[in-house]
């Protein structure tokens, strides 16, 4: 009996003390968190997306599609955005723009924190090809200087469709970021080479993901980004 009173004691110290540490951690947000490694699974729609039954009904008069949040992105299908977005869904019954527009953010944030962590093989299943070889190469020299990358994500303020077409199978979709972030570049003493700590700085990225509408996987590549000066 003693042995087992030992163990419920211990097991209940070690509980307290990771509720301890969660606690401390919950709610801090550093840009090194990163989202699961399928930046591109089911989500459940944003709250403030909610809308009532009248303002879904002039939408669908008007035949359009207005991305999550406030003053989200209204897309009509008159548009070419609008006509390329209509385009993948006929090919995919499942896409839905204002839910994959929500997960590209997460797969913006991941693919960021893990390239300045350097991680190449969490990267690999999301970037095609050329972008992989791009990244990969980056790190390598990186590393090569003994350099290190710092990145910090403080927010995403806008996220919005620019281009969106079918071509045979392959849906192609490109979307425009714009984020607040911290850059720094430090030399293997930890000095600073590039960029400032103290300082965030309105960031732009460009990037264009495509995926095989009749592959089962859900997950879309990444196939180029630019960074518009």
């Amino acid at each position: 009996m003693e042995s087992g009173n030992s163990v419920l004691i211990l097991l209940a110290l070690v509980a307290v003390f990771v509720i301890l540490r969660l606690r401390s951690v919950l709610g801090r947000r550093t840009g090194h968190e990163g989202p699961p490694p399928e930046p591109f699974r089911s989500r459940p729609p944003a709250t403030d997306d909610l809308r009532t039954d009248d303002e879904e009904s002039r939408e669908k008069e008007k035949d359009v599609v207005r991305l999550p949040g406030r003053g989200g992105q209204e897309i009509t299908s008159e548009t070419p955005l609008g006509a390329g977005l209509t385009q993948i869904k006929v090919a995919d019954s499942s896409f839905d723009p204002g839910e994959f527009i929500e997960k590209a953010k997460d797969a913006f944030e991941f693919i960021v924190v893990n390239f300045a962590e350097g991680n190449t093989g969490t990267l690999k299943p999301l970037l095609s090809k050329e972008v992989f070889e791009g990244f990969s190469s980056a790190i390598k020299e990186r590393e090569k200087r003994e350099e290190t990358l710092e990145t910090n994500l403080i927010r995403i303020k806008d996220t919005e469709f620019l281009e969106a077409e079918m071509s045979l199978r392959t849906a192609s979709v490109t979307v425009k970021y714009t984020t607040e972030q911290i850059n720094v570049t430090r030399d293997k003493d930890g000095g600073v080479l590039d960029g400032d700590p103290d300082r965030i700085a309105d960031v732009v990225d460009i990037w264009t993901y495509e995926r095989n509408t009749r592959s089962p996987d859900p997950n879309w590549v990444l196939v180029a980004t630019e960074t518009p000066q």
